[in-house]
C-alpha cells in the first residue's frame, strides 16, 4: 500500500469534524481522531454536531471530551436542528455553515459520505462540499439499516488500542443508544476489521473514507 502522510508532527494542523447527529463523528472517524491527536501534538480540532436533545447533547460533550482528551486546542459546538428533517430546514443549516467558514480554516474536513441514504447525513455532506470547495475532505461511513456501505478509496489504519478505545468510548458515553440492535461492540469492530483487511493494516483494523479530490503537494 502507498502511504500518504499529512505532514510532519511539529506542524500545527486544523481538523474540522462535522456530524449530523451526536454519535456520528465518533462512529465514522473516532479512531482516526484518536490516531491524529496522538501523532500531531499541535492538532487543533473543531467538533460540530448539528442535531441534539438535552440528553444526547450531554452524551456528545462527554464523548468529545474522551476522544479529544489529548487535544489542547479544541472547540465543541452542538446545535439543535431537528433530527431527520434536515432537507426541510436546509436554509438554516446552510447559514450555520457560512458562519463556520468565517472562523475555521481547516487542513482536513471529516464529514458524512455524499452517497449516504440518510437524509440528514446526505445534506450535511452536500453542504460541507459546497462550503469547503478548496479543502481536503474525507467522507466517513456510518453502518445502518439502509445498506448503503460502498467501496471507499481512502483508508486510515488504526492500532488495536485505537480501535478498542473508540468502541469503549462509544459504549460508555451513549447510554441513550444502547437499546438499538446495531449499537454494539461487535458491529463497530467488524466494520473496522473489514476495512483493515481491505487496506492490509498491520493491526487488522482501519477506518475508511471517500475522497473526491486531493492534490499532492
Amino acid at each position: 500500500m502507498i502511504e500518504l502522510p499529512l505532514g510532519t508532527p511539529d506542524v500545527p494542523r486544523t481538523v474540522l469534524c462535522i456530524g449530523a447527529h451526536c454519535d456520528d463523528i465518533e462512529i465514522g472517524c473516532g479512531g482516526t481522531l484518536l490516531r491524529l491527536a496522538e501523532r500531531y501534538p499541535k492538532l487543533r480540532v473543531h467538533w460540530v454536531v448539528l442535531s441534539s436533545s438535552p440528553v444526547r447533547a450531554a452524551e456528545a460533550r462527554e464523548s468529545a471530551g474522551r476522544f479529544l482528551r489529548n487535544v489542547e486546542r479544541k472547540e465543541v459546538v452542538i446545535k439543535e436542528f431537528r433530527n431527520s428533517f434536515f432537507p426541510f430546514v436546509g436554509a438554516e443549516i446552510k447559514e450555520f455553515f457560512e458562519e463556520i467558514k468565517k472562523h475555521v480554516e481547516p487542513d482536513l474536513v471529516l464529514t458524512h459520505s455524499r452517497t449516504d441514504l440518510h437524509q440528514d447525513h446526505r445534506l450535511t455532506s452536500e453542504l460541507t462540499l459546497n462550503s469547503f470547495r478548496d479543502h481536503l475532505i474525507f467522507e466517513y461511513e456510518i453502518p445502518k439499516y439502509d445498506g448503503d456501505l460502498g467501496a471507499p478509496n481512502f483508508f486510515m489504519p488504526l492500532d488495536t488500542r485505537h480501535a478498542n478505545d473508540k468502541v469503549e468510548h462509544l459504549l460508555a458515553c451513549f447510554a441513550s443508544q444502547r437499546d438499538k440492535r446495531w449499537f454494539t461492540r461487535d458491529l463497530f469492530l467488524a466494520l473496522m476489521r473489514l476495512r483493515g483487511m481491505e487496506c492490509n493494516s498491520l493491526s487488522g483494523f482501519a477506518e475508511a473514507f471517500y475522497c473526491r479530490k486531493a492534490v499532492v503537494a
